[in-house]
Parts: C-alpha cells; sequence; structure tokens
C-alpha cells in the first residue's frame, strides 16, 4: 500500500549567474514523452522529476527564469533536502568546459557549441537508478525500452510526493531496490523485458549500496570498472551510468547501435564503427560525452536506409554480447 505525503513543499532558488535551461541538460534523462517519472512543461521550460533519494521518494519542480540566472526548485516529500541540496549538481554545475575546444574541421561540432553554449552534463547522484534504467534499454529500441519503463513504473513505482503534474498524470517514483527484485519473472515479460536485462536490475539491486558508494569515487576508469563487475553490465550501459549519476563528460556510449555512426557523420560525412569513431574523437578525451550530447541536439543523424525495424530482444544470438 502507498504512503500519503504531506502537500507542503519546500522552495529555493538557485541563483546561477547565467541561462540554464533544465530540460536541455536533464532531459536526456526521460524515458519518452510518457514516463511517468519525468514531465515537461515546454511553455514554462519546467521540468517535473520523480525520483528516490536516501531520505525517501520526492517530486523535484524546476523552473528557470533566464532574464535573472536563476531557477526555482520546489520540492515535496521526504527526500526534499536532499534533492534541492544537488539541484546545482543535477543542472551541471560540478561540469566544467575547461578544455574542449572544436577542431576548426568539425563545422557541425562548432556550430553546435555555439549554439548550446551553457549546456551542462548532468550528475544525479543515484547510481543504482541509472543502472535500472541502462539495463532495461540494452539491446532493444528506445520505443520498446521506453514502454517497459512506463509499464513497470505504473504496475510498482510509488505514487510521488505532492500535486502531480501539471497535465493531470500521475507521477510515479521508481521501484526501490527491493522492489524491483520483487517484480514477477512474468512481469518483465509482459513488459517486454526478456531474463538478459530484467537480471541485470535484479543484480544490480543486490548490489545497490555498492553502486551508490561509486559516488565517492573520483577515478572514472575505477568507476567504470566497478560498475562492469556486476554480470551483464559492459561499455554502453557502464558509460550511461556514468553519464547520468556521475556526471561524466567523457563517457562516450561505445558499443551503442547507432552513436558512433552519427558522431562520425556528422563530423566527416563518413559512418565509422566504434574503432573508427573512438580513433577520431580521440582529441576530445575528457570530453567525448559532450561532444555526443552537444551533436544529438543538432538533430544529425546518419542515413537510414529502408524501413525502420527492432532490433531482436529475446535470441540469444542478439542478447550474448555486453553492452
Amino acid at each position: 500500500m502507498s504512503k500519503t505525503w504531506p502537500v507542503s513543499s519546500v522552495v529555493r532558488v538557485w541563483r546561477v549567474g547565467r541561462v540554464v535551461d533544465p530540460h536541455s541538460v536533464i532531459g536526456g534523462l526521460r524515458k519518452g514523452p510518457g514516463d511517468p517519472a519525468y514531465v515537461f512543461e515546454a511553455g514554462r521550460r519546467t521540468v517535473w522529476r520523480a525520483t528516490r533519494t536516501p531520505d525517501g521518494p520526492v517530486l523535484l519542480r524546476l523552473t528557470p527564469y533566464g532574464g535573472v540566472g536563476e531557477v526555482e526548485a520546489e520540492a515535496w516529500g521526504p527526500g526534499a533536502g536532499w534533492a534541492l541540496d544537488g539541484v546545482p549538481e543535477l543542472l551541471g554545475e560540478t561540469d566544467s568546459w575547461d578544455g574542449f575546444e572544436p577542431l576548426p574541421e568539425h563545422t557541425a561540432l562548432v556550430d553546435a557549441a555555439r549554439r548550446f553554449p551553457h549546456l551542462r552534463v548532468p550528475r544525479t547522484r543515484a547510481v543504482f537508478e541509472a543502472m535500472a534504467a541502462a539495463g532495461i534499454e540494452q539491446v532493444v529500441t528506445g520505443k520498446e525500452a521506453f514502454r517497459a519503463w512506463r509499464l513497470l513504473l505504473r504496475e510498482y513505482g510509488e505514487p510521488a510526493p505532492g500535486p502531480g503534474s501539471p497535465d493531470g498524470r500521475a507521477m510515479m517514483v521508481p521501484p526501490s531496490p527491493e522492489e524491483w527484485r520483487l517484480i514477477p519473472s512474468w512481469q518483465w515479460l509482459r513488459a517486454g523485458v526478456e531474463s538478459r536485462r530484467s537480471r541485470v536490475v535484479i543484480t544490480a539491486a543486490t548490489r545497490a549500496k555498492a553502486l551508490e558508494r561509486t559516488l565517492e569515487l573520483t577515478d572514472s576508469a575505477e568507476i567504470e570498472r566497478r560498475l562492469r563487475s556486476l554480470p551483464g553490465v559492459g561499455v554502453w550501459t557502464a558509460a550511461e551510468v556514468r553519464q547520468r549519476a556521475h556526471g561524466d563528460a567523457d563517457a562516450f556510449s561505445f558499443a551503442d547501435y547507432h552513436v558512433s555512426r552519427n558522431v562520425s557523420y556528422a563530423l566527416i560525412g563518413e559512418e565509422l564503427d566504434d574503432e573508427g569513431c573512438a580513433e577520431l574523437i580521440e582529441p576530445y578525451r575528457g570530453h567525448r560525452f559532450r561532444v555526443q550530447r552537444l551533436l544529438e541536439l543538432t538533430g544529425i543523424t546518419h542515413p537510414r536506409y529502408g524501413p525502420r525495424k527492432s532490433l531482436p530482444t529475446h535470441t540469444p544470438g542478439a542478447t550474448h554480447r555486453l553492452r
């Protein structure tokens, strides 16, 4: 049975001194337009995000006031203090562009850096939550992953504290590690998540505390090593977690079906595999995810030939490779 939280909230104003658009910074956390944990008000550029903190669930509302360089943060629930303390990190305050300079021959990146100079890499400080989402996203298309996330949160998530979203949709806090572990196998399958991926989430749930301790580390390679020590977690999954939870501006999404091809096509007009793209973006080491994200915002993708098709999800050949 879900708990009932007080409807009172806590409000803080973060005076940034620069333009901040929360959705541009943390929009990558949204799992499709129907995500029960993330709602975006386009008119006001306001983000509503439901998440789980060490102190309990929270609903966080972020409203930017670009003309004065401020963000109003309002939070409901027992995790309000923790969430408000983390707003600067969530919106990329600890991220830095120092050392990043687009090469002049990479005109698309030069243009992207000019168009999105206020882009920052967020740091959610929620490692297990990022791992659960990334585990569900392995191998399959975004559409399939978003559907699974939506169904599982609606069934096993917790109603978010506070007033709910402005569009009347019920917002849900993702399940706790214990709750993820208790989801029956047939419910995973009903959501379209085969055992290969559900095992990643369940295994991560048993080591959730150890995952959160990676936030204490500063060595990116050591963080990746610890994340990849979990069965079923490869270079792609570890990168997705580092991008979201640790604010790692170098965590490029190698082993993704499209990313290396998209990035290389945007930079030189040629589609390269992971090995070729890694060589191409080596001059940006330390900022390789920043390169990826900036180019994603431009919308440049490699040419697609023929109708879109879903990647296979339930055959051994489709799931043997660690991502």
